[in-house]
């Protein structure tokens, strides 16, 4: 079974690590343009911010795969998705369009002027990329389910080479530096739809498989909303960071070292959120064995980022090929350190994950996501009003959240030990095809 999990496994980890290498890409162009720190900031506020509302549909492959079971789920779960993700396009249209909006962003960042329409400029051309991420990560989900996560793979291999394609280009031909930017978020998330759109209606892997299942929208919403509530709750811990260290002395360069330290390192944690798939589809059948390979592989992944941070990889990636400039060279060398910690964190995090997912008790995801943001903003508020709150302090505070989710998980899964109809018994949720 060692041998499934990892030919499962493995694609999956490839396509997380083809999103994050565009990350880097857009970290490094940002890096070569003029006033690099400052824009590097401004990017760092308008994503994080985007993502507080792109984050409710981190969850739809889970939603898919677990629930998207017959033609009439798949049809119930499509319209669901549709209808969530024109709901959250409103609240960014609103944030970025209107006078309240642009009060509310100036307040919760304490910036104003040129930075400040920068920011707005972002979110507006951002709005139509929920819609677009929510029916890509749909079919996604649903690719996953029939097992097909190589394709899944090369999708995304393909996202990643558009992301590329649109920085050069927007680059050289002299674009600002927000339409290129946005550009190479918008452009390849509508190539990637299209990729699986069409790699899912021609597969043979569709959820008529399973039979009939009278899934309502009732269910459905009862699934979403607590693991909407957990993603939400993950994207607000950069926003609440950033509001507090914005109004520290040299701000922007610590914001600048956060978002390329942070994205940086989210290699390394990216294969540990893979391991949700991995329990939503095997888990039910087999959860000891999961547990194994997953504390496998997050000791591969702890002695690799251990490595690469105590050796000049670090500083060469970051240096030579993230274009970072040695004002910011050494602080995001000590958040990576930090980092370390994440992958054992997030391993334990993710394993009661995949049990609240495949049993159906995801209110105990939505709990600890409340309790991840309230220790983030507790802790980064006591540190801001003693004056210690830079780089590796926020990156320690960024740990603990993953602590404090992970104990509130466990918890709230004892609390609440029956949250849906058939007790403790696991729900299969993709049998072998």
């Amino acid at each position: 079974m060692q041998r499934q999990y990892w030919q499962f496994y493995w694609p999956l980890t490839l396509t997380g690590l083809a999103v994050l290498l565009a990350k880097q890409f857009q970290n490094g162009a940002l890096a070569r343009y003029p006033d690099a720190v400052r824009e590097l900031a401004i990017f760092a506020i308008a994503t994080s911010t985007f993502f507080v509302c792109n984050a409710a549909i981190l969850f739809i492959p889970q939603m898919a795969n677990v629930l998207a079971r017959s033609r009439r789920a798949n049809r119930v779960c499509l319209r669901f998705t549709v209808v969530s993700c024109v709901v959250l396009s409103t609240f960014l249209a609103l944030l970025s369009f209107s006078p309240p909006g642009r009060m509310l962003l100036a307040a919760v960042f304490d910036i104003e002027g040129s930075k400040l329409n920068s920011v707005m400029a972002y979110l507006r051309l951002l709005t139509p990329l929920i819609v677009i991420n929510a029916l890509r990560q749909y079919y996604t989900g649903l690719l996953v389910q029939g097992h097909r996560t190589a394709t899944v793979t090369i999708m995304n291999a393909v996202y990643l080479a558009s992301t590329v394609a649109v920085l050069v280009v927007g680059f050289q031909a002299g674009w600002s530096v927000v339409t290129t930017l946005a550009l190479s978020l918008l452009a390849p998330a509508a190539l990637h739809l299209v990729f699986s759109f069409a790699a899912y209606h021609l597969g043979d892997h569709r959820p008529d498989r399973f039979g009939e299942d009278d899934l309502s929208y009732r269910e459905v919403f009862a699934f979403f909303w607590p693991v909407a509530v957990t993603s939400v709750m993950f994207a607000l811990s950069r926003p609440i960071l950033y509001s507090f260290v914005s109004r520290r002395p040299d701000s922007d360069a610590t914001i600048a070292v956060l978002r390329v330290a942070f994205d940086f390192t989210l290699i390394f944690q990216n294969p540990m959120n893979q391991f949700r798939h991995l329990f939503v589809t095997f888990g039910g059948q087999d959860a000891h064995g999961v547990r194994r390979f997953m504390i496998r592989v997050m000791m591969a992944i702890t002695a690799v980022m251990l490595l690469v941070a105590a050796t000049p990889i670090s500083t060469s990636v970051l240096r030579d090929l993230l274009g970072v400039g040695d004002e910011l060279l050494a602080r995001a060398g000590e958040v990576v350190w930090v980092m370390c910690l994440i992958p054992l964190v997030v391993t334990a995090r993710n394993y009661y994950h995949g049990l609240s997912l495949v049993r159906r008790r995801t209110r105990s995801m939505a709990a600890g996501g409340i309790g991840r943001v309230l220790a983030i903003y507790a802790a980064a508020w006591a540190l801001y009003h003693l004056g210690w709150l830079n780089h590796a302090w926020a990156a320690v505070v960024l740990v603990l959240g993953f602590v404090i989710e992970t104990a509130v998980v466990v918890l709230s899964m004892h609390l609440w030990p029956h949250e849906v109809a058939g007790g403790d018994e696991p729900v299969l949720v993709a049998p072998d095809p």
